[in-house]
Order: C-alpha cells, then sequence, then structure tokens
C-alpha cells in the first residue's frame, strides 16, 4: 500500500539494473566519493565489481577512495538506442578511461570532451534513476556536470530553477534562501509559520527580487495543503528546513515529532504527486526534494534525547520518499548537519556550523547530484567514522 496519498507519476529514467556487488559504488556516489574494489591480498584495483579478485581469486576485497586521474583512449558518440531514456538523448557520448590504478572503464563523457589521448578525471555520480554512473571530464575542479545539457539531468543546480524553502524562520534558513537567490536561482517561495494571516519578513529577504513569502506551518495540513495547491505544480526543488528548538520533557518530545516527523509527512501527502509530475516534464535538472535533518538523528548520540528521537524518525521516513521518488526521477537529499552556531546548540561544546556555510553545503550538494550532505567538523568526523557502515 501506497504511504502517501496519490501515486506518484513514473517517468524514463535509465535502467536501474545494477548487480549486488556494485551497490557500494552507488553508496559512495550518493556522498560525492569515488571508491573501487581493492584486493587486500595483492592490492589489485578492479572493475567492473566482482566477488572475487580478478588476480589472485581472493575474497577480501574493500572498497577505497580513488582520485578518478587517467588517460582518455577513445570515445564514440551513440546515435541510436533501444532504451527509453536515451533514446530522447542521443547523442550520448561514451568513452574508455584508463585510470593510473591500471585499470580501464566505460565512462559517460560531455560533448566538449578532450579528443583522445587526453588526460581527464572521473568521477561517480548517480544517474536520474539514482545508480551509480562514472563520468569523465577534461578537468579537474568538478564543475562539468552542471554545464553540459545532457548531463545536467544528473544533478539538481539550483540556478534557474524554482525552489521551495519550507520554513524562513531561522538565520540558517534565510541564509540557504541567500544562497539559492545568489545562484540564480528562478524563483524562491519562502515559507514562515504565524498564528494568522500576517508575518514579518526578515530584514535580509525583504530586498532579493525573485523571493516571495506565504505563510506555512508544517503541522497544520490544510495549510500545506493551501500551498502545494498554489505553487506545487512550479516547484523544482523543495528545501525542508522545518525545526524546533532543542528542549526536555514529554511535551517537547511531542512537539518535536509534530515538526520533524508529521510535518514531513503532511508535505508529502501534498508534493509528492505535482514534484513527480513535475520531473516528467523537465530534463534540465533533476528535481530534488531535500530534507534538512542532523547528525543526531544517526546512531551515536544518544546525548539528543528526544531530538535525536524526532530527528531518527524523520531520517526513516525520508528513506521512504526516497524509495518512492527515485521511481518518478526525483532525487531524495537528506542533509546532517552538527551542531548549528544558535541558541538550540549553546550547550553543546563542539565545533558550531555558521549559516553561510551551512547555506553553501546544501548548493554545493545540489550541484553535485549527491544524496547524502554532511556539513560541518563533527557531521564529517561521524561520515569518516562510520563510512565503513553505511548509513
Amino acid at each position: 500500500m501506497d504511504l502517501f496519498a496519490r501515486r506518484t507519476v513514473v517517468c524514463a529514467a535509465p535502467s536501474g539494473r545494477r548487480s549486488r556487488v556494485a551497490q557500494p559504488m552507488t553508496a559512495a556516489a550518493a556522498s560525492g566519493q569515488f571508491e573501487l574494489q581493492e584486493c587486500s591480498v595483492c592490492a589489485t584495483v578492479q572493475y567492473p565489481p566482482r566477488e572475487a579478485c580478478c588476480r589472485c581469486l581472493s575474497d577480501e576485497l574493500v572498497w577505497k577512495h580513488q582520485s578518478g586521474a587517467g588517460e582518455l583512449l577513445s570515445r564514440t558518440a551513440l546515435h541510436h538506442s533501444h532504451d527509453p531514456y536515451f533514446r530522447s538523448r542521443v547523442p550520448w557520448h561514451v568513452g574508455l578511461v584508463r585510470l593510473d590504478s591500471g585499470v580501464s572503464i566505460l565512462a559517460h563523457l560531455p560533448a566538449d570532451a578532450p579528443k583522445p589521448p587526453a588526460r581527464v578525471w572521473v568521477e561517480a555520480h548517480l544517474d536520474r534513476k539514482g545508480a551509480g554512473v562514472l563520468v569523465a571530464f577534461g578537468r579537474s575542479d568538478g564543475a562539468g556536470l552542471t554545464e553540459d545539457p545532457r548531463l545536467q539531468e544528473m544533478c539538481s543546480d539550483p540556478g534557474s530553477a524554482n525552489v521551495f524553502v519550507t520554513d524562513g524562520g531561522s538565520l540558517h534558513s534565510q541564509a540557504v534562501v541567500r544562497a539559492l537567490a545568489a545562484a540564480g536561482a528562478a524563483r524562491i517561495w519562502v515559507g514562515f509559520e504565524s498564528a494568522g494571516d500576517s508575518f514579518v519578513v526578515p530584514q535580509g529577504l525583504c530586498d532579493l527580487p525573485r523571493v516571495t513569502c506565504l505563510r506555512m506551518d508544517v503541522t497544520d495540513e490544510p495549510c500545506v495543503g493551501a500551498v502545494a495547491a498554489s505553487i506545487a505544480g512550479e516547484i523544482d526543488i523543495m528545501i525542508n528546513t522545518a525545526a524546533i528548538a532543542q528542549s526536555r520533557g514529554v511535551d517537547a518530545a511531542r512537539s518535536e515529532m509534530e515538526v520533524h516527523y508529521f510535518g514531513l509527512l503532511n508535505l508529502a501527502r501534498h508534493f509528492v504527486s505535482p514534484l513527480s509530475e513535475r520531473a516528467v516534464r523537465t530534463k534540465r535538472l533533476c528535481p530534488a526534494w531535500v530534507n534538512v535533518l542532523c547528525v543526531s538523528g544517526l546512531p551515536g548520540y544518544p546525548s539528543w534525547g528526544t531530538y535525536g528521537a524526532s530527528m531518527a524518525a524523520a531520517r526513516s521516513l525520508s528513506e521512504c520518499l526516497r524509495v518512492q521518488l527515485r521511481e518518478a526521477g526525483v532525487r531524495v537529499v537528506n542533509v546532517y548537519p552538527g551542531p548549528l552556531d544558535d541558541l538550540r546548540s549553546e550547550q553543546h561544546q563542539v565545533p558550531k556550523l555558521g549559516a553561510p556555510a551551512f547555506a553553501q553545503s546544501i548548493v554545493e550538494g545540489l550541484r553535485a547530484g549527491v544524496e547524502e550532505v554532511f556539513p560541518g567538523e563533527v557531521a564529517q568526523e561521524w561520515f569518516h567514522g562510520h563510512r565503513g557502515r553505511r548509513v
């Protein structure tokens, strides 16, 4: 049975068939990492992934980060395809690359890729269906994904996109709005919770011409429905920033669940179908749903108490959203910041994440086409400490 009110629309997407042994490459690509199998016995790096080493047949294989540097040996353009997704996107460029580690791989290429032989850099990205694929660029700065029209669908560049930020009440959320405007977003809607029909627009957002402020309370389903009816059909990217200050006690726990979990559920009921239908009509980017969660919702932070428990519940629901929206060609991005530099985290004696850095990490994550973002020192420490155990 479907979790949400209406079924999602299925759009043409690349084939999602991948072998079980190749899934760690996709998991790494979801966080912007390029990893390949390496044999612990003879140190051979191999591709495609296998269950045993291609040289010594050992099954002691580990996934390790790769620099991606290599040489483009040959390239070609495909002008015909039986796959419905690629049929409407030909010519599609591919090339054979020999990495410095000795592995030869077949990679997607941008149309302006250099002629072989040439130095290239391979990156792992998620395609429109959420599967890990390899792309080779003629430079190492990682900017090529947003510049090639056919590869743009692997990312969710906010430039020229219509974006909805659900809650603009915090300084960090307002920084996200300013970062989106600086990135070239076409239109930005920002929600503000209020007791009545009026609300105060922060001074920093008043001068942004592409920003429209509206009343939005994620715990009020009729309000969510009314907002969805007016703007959901135009949204390319939705960023759910709704959160409450950390506090203690049973009443606080109920409020945290109402905002973090049931608020997300209200959004899902009214925005899943419109965003899925939007995905069918667009080829210039991968529509995205961004959920700003917290590293406290991941294993290992019991000191955050009920706040962490509500974030863990929201993370679980977000994963359900990811499975459903992936079929529609919509990417769900989970953001796990460490303690933010605000009143919520003032009692935590750890490095705090400032508003500009927090906002920029979300914009960069959308441009990179990842599914997981860990901004801040505390979140990065958790990420690297648990990298071997996929979350």
